[in-house]
């Protein structure tokens, strides 16, 4: 029986770790499989005869048992990659069997467990001349499983198995009960507030002066927040029993937790009387705990033995350690885990100071936890990729560094002075720059699933990824400064309103099924839609954004830039930074850059080849045509031919020709530089640390009138809106009214909005963001210039909205998501994969008139 079992009246108790690979060891006949039906998943549960049934359809057929075992040891191989506990049945009693499975859980790290079934060899011959698949069995068989397992058992804890349970009887076994324990290092119950503090390195005062900073008194925080110290507590500075004292008694109370640094390693070692060379400040420590008494060592080296190698805390989004460790090893136990979060991983080389070159694994991270970790001094203590070091050289006349979670805010206090002089200058540059490396083409191919807030898990095709890479690598503006696209936009239910294929009456009647009470309807401009990022000045974009050079971007809904000249974007962010000046905003909202949602005008900026060879076209043609048309008929009715049923249609046709060439030149008219060009903001998108996606659209719209107010130069254009309470029919049909008299006067439309964002019908299903509703003359450019005779709008109201609906939901999912990833400080590669999948959704196929 092992330390950590129990016996009960019930039988023997055996604690089995939520995540490890359990080998069940026994006889044939022992009562194996019956033990893993007892008290373990199905699914959790890999049988030897079930995999020798897989490859020769026949469990006893011993000739396929390699087959089997190699098909046994890559499902469960499958299954710890995945952090899933495995069980495996198989006899296991000769120790080449058990090895192959030790070096399994070593390569996933997770810990080894044997349980023993040691039942006689009279209850296991019993057992099998029972059952009917093993008649024939010989005894020698199982005389010599019972032999070897008698004579492995004692060695198996050093064969390799952490834990090893033995059963000894069928009654104990029979009685036994398996209990899930958690792994040491899972504390993912605990959801903080944290307070995470760098390496102290025995600067007592600093750790003092960092804590009264951070609000804790006497070690404890009012507000109940726990302090995290990611190790090397100890060696160079001046006090080392002094910060042992304090940490020790804040975790003793439960106001903190303490993963095991280096130093402590190597001081622990010390204790126990191993040989270690007193270098890197151990002497220092050695020599002020001979001050202390032999109890307090005690207590030091038992503190120091107890110290798990790191943490996985907040419900899995944090992990703390002292060196950094891969997502790979994340909640993982071995010693190679262990090794890894004191060590960190070495290339093998030395720099010209003689220390270690550290394998920079921050740069290639793209785990979904947060690693806070030290070890590595640093100047400044900088997000690389979800990672961030705290470490910023206390010891050496730097500053002692805290992260507060999950705020993600830091605090510091400088050091009183340098108590060590390092062997290799603090003042370098830190790792990785503003936000490690570039994108990598790992992250966005091929299938993909998005894990989003608002809409759960989000699916991209590869051949749309593909598509979308195309677009991204060859025309899209920097990747840096194109933290957001807009998703495209549902129609309006298809109208029943005579002459009409949409009607805001529609949109009105969808928000008011969805339980949305008000909706602002907005002037839909006639325009490109645009995303605008613009910085306060250059060294705001490039503190932010990485760019050295551009103050912004201005970007299509699908990424390009609308001027290949970078002077007139700057020229237009020029103009937009100073409107935000004076309208207060930069300060108001706490920011040094605001990303907009927008439309630019006029559309042939954007659109100025379909204009030219297809609106215009048809236009000239229509022109051209028509008069030579009409004028032959009504020459052919003078002569007496009866021609008025087609003259009829002609001039119908006609008509509709004028109003098509009517509907699109609104949509164009001459620029020359930026005389002419006019944008249209309607959304601030997010500001520094702070998605605003969630804010109201009333708010939002008075934050745009106020900086159209202040733009002096022409720039930027109103949108105009109308509140319409949806369950009011007065208030609709004075909507209605609006759409009507704004689209009469050659209008696009109008765009119908919930009034707080971000609603959700009382079944928590999202809403859409907004519904266009787009005039009847518009709809020309659209359908075509006939497309209100009856005959074709009743075909055209046969057209199906799911998808586009379904789409504009996923991709305004995906925005949103986005713009989350964005305020909290997520790296590129994070925020950009939300990005991606909206171009990536783009290139599903759609009816491109809805």
């Amino acid at each position: 029986m092992t330390e950590t079992e129990t016996t009960t009246r019930q039988g023997r108790v055996l604690p089995v770790t939520d995540l490890s690979l359990v080998v069940l060891v026994g006889a044939s006949g022992s009562g194996k499989s019956t033990f893993a039906r007892r008290h373990f998943r199905p699914t959790e549960v890999i049988s030897s005869d079930f995999c020798r049934g897989l490859v020769s359809d026949d469990e006893n057929d011993q000739s396929a048992s390699r087959d089997a075992f190699d098909v046994l040891h890559y499902i469960a191989g499958k299954r710890l990659a995945a952090g899933r506990r495995t069980v495996v049945d198989a006899t296991s009693v000769q120790s080449d069997s058990r090895k192959q499975l030790i070096e399994l859980a070593r390569r996933h790290d997770v810990l080894p467990i044997a349980i023993v079934l040691d039942v006689p060899e009279e209850v296991c011959a019993e057992r099998n001349a029972a059952r009917a698949d093993r008649v024939g069995l010989p005894r020698r068989v199982i005389q010599r499983h019972v032999r070897e397992l008698r004579r492995s058992v004692r060695h198996l804890e050093r064969e390799g198995f952490r834990k090893v349970h033995v059963l000894r009887g069928a009654a104990e076994a029979e009685s036994a009960t398996v209990v899930t324990e958690k792994r040491f290092n899972d504390l993912t119950h605990l959801t903080g507030p944290f307070d995470i503090v760098g390496d102290i390195h025995g600067c007592a005062a600093e750790l003092e002066a960092l804590l009264a900073k951070l609000g804790y008194v006497d070690g404890v925080h009012p507000e109940g927040r726990t302090a995290v110290f990611v190790g090397d507590l100890v060696d160079r500075g001046p006090d080392s029993p002094g910060v042992l004292r304090r940490v020790m008694a804040m975790v003793r109370s439960g106001a903190a937790l303490c993963v095991p640094g280096n130093h402590e390693n190597k001081y622990g070692r010390h204790l126990k009387g191993r040989g270690v060379q007193p270098t890197h400040g151990l002497a220092e420590t050695v020599e002020q705990m001979a001050g202390e008494s032999e109890e307090f060592r005690q207590e030091v080296r038992e503190f120091i033995d107890g110290l798990v190698s790191h943490y996985v805390l907040d419900g899995g989004r944090l992990v703390v350690c002292h060196a950094g460790l891969p997502e790979k090893y994340h909640g993982r136990t071995s010693g190679r885990v262990r090794s890894h979060a004191l060590y960190g991983e070495t290339t093998g080389e030395t720099d010209e100071f003689g220390l270690p070159v550290r394998y920079p694994w921050a740069e290639d991270y793209r785990g979904r936890a947060a690693v806070v970790y030290g070890h590595t001094p640093v100047p400044e203590a900088t997000w690389l990729n979800n990672t961030i070091c705290l470490d910023t050289g206390a010891v050496f006349g730097g500053k002692l560094t805290a992260l507060r979670w999950p705020e993600r805010e830091l605090v510091d206090v400088p050091a009183e002075r340098v108590w060590y002089e390092p062997v290799k200058p603090l003042r370098t540059e830190a790792p990785g720059g503003h936000d490690g490396r570039p994108l990598d083409l790992g992250d966005v191919h091929g299938r993909r699933a998005v894990e989003t807030r608002h809409a759960g898990r989000v699916a991209v095709r590869e051949e749309n990824a593909a598509a979308a890479l195309e677009v991204i690598s060859r025309f899209a503006v920097d990747p840096r400064l194109l933290p957001y696209l807009p998703p495209t936009m549902a129609p309006t239910a298809t109208s029943r309103v005579d002459g009409y294929l949409e009607h805001p009456e529609e949109a009105f009647a969808q928000y008011r099924e969805d339980g949305v009470a008000r909706v602002v309807c907005e002037e839909k401009h006639m325009g490109s839609r645009a995303v605008v990022l613009v910085c306060r000045d250059a060294d705001a974009a490039r503190r932010r954004f990485g760019v050295d050079g551009p103050t912004g971007s201005l970007c299509t809904r699908t990424g390009r830039p609308f001027f290949d000249d970078p002077a007139v974007t700057e020229e237009i962010l020029a103009r937009l930074r100073a409107a935000a000046t004076g309208a207060g905003l930069w300060t108001e909202l706490d920011t040094d850059w605001l990303l907009l949602d927008a439309e630019l005008m006029p559309w042939s900026l954007k659109a100025s080849g379909l204009l030219r060879g297809q609106y215009a076209a048809v236009g000239a043609a229509a022109g051209a045509v028509f008069p030579g048309a009409l004028a032959a008929l009504t020459a052919a009715g003078a002569r007496g031919v009866d021609v008025s049923a087609l003259l009829g249609r002609q001039r119908e046709r006609a008509a509709d020709a004028a109003a098509f060439t009517a509907a699109y030149r609104r949509y164009c008219w001459s620029t020359d530089g930026l005389e002419g060009v006019r944008l249209a903001p309607f959304q601030v998108l997010a500001a520094q640390g702070r998605s605003l996606a969630d804010v109201p659209h009333d708010e939002q719209l008075a934050l745009i009138d106020r900086l159209v107010d202040h733009d002096a130069t022409g720039l930027l254009q109103i949108t105009r809106r109308l509140y319409v309470d949806v369950a009011d029919p007065e208030s609709v049909r004075s909507g209605v009214d609006w759409w009507l008299e704004m689209t009469g006067r050659g209008g696009e439309g109008m765009v119908v909005k919930p009034l707080g964002a971000l609603a959700r019908t009382e079944q928590g299903r999202l809403v859409q963001p907004g519904i266009k509703c787009r005039g009847r003359e518009y709809l020309r450019i659209v359908y075509g210039p006939e497309y209100t005779r009856a005959d074709n709008l009743a075909r055209l109201r046969q057209r199906s909205l799911n998808h586009k609906r379904s789409l504009a939901l996923r991709e305004y999912a995906l925005g949103v998501e986005a713009l989350a990833r964005l305020a909290d400080g997520e790296p590129l590669w994070r925020v950009h994969e939300a990005v991606f999948a909206v171009l990536a959704l783009e290139s599903e196929p759609v009816d491109p008139r809805l």
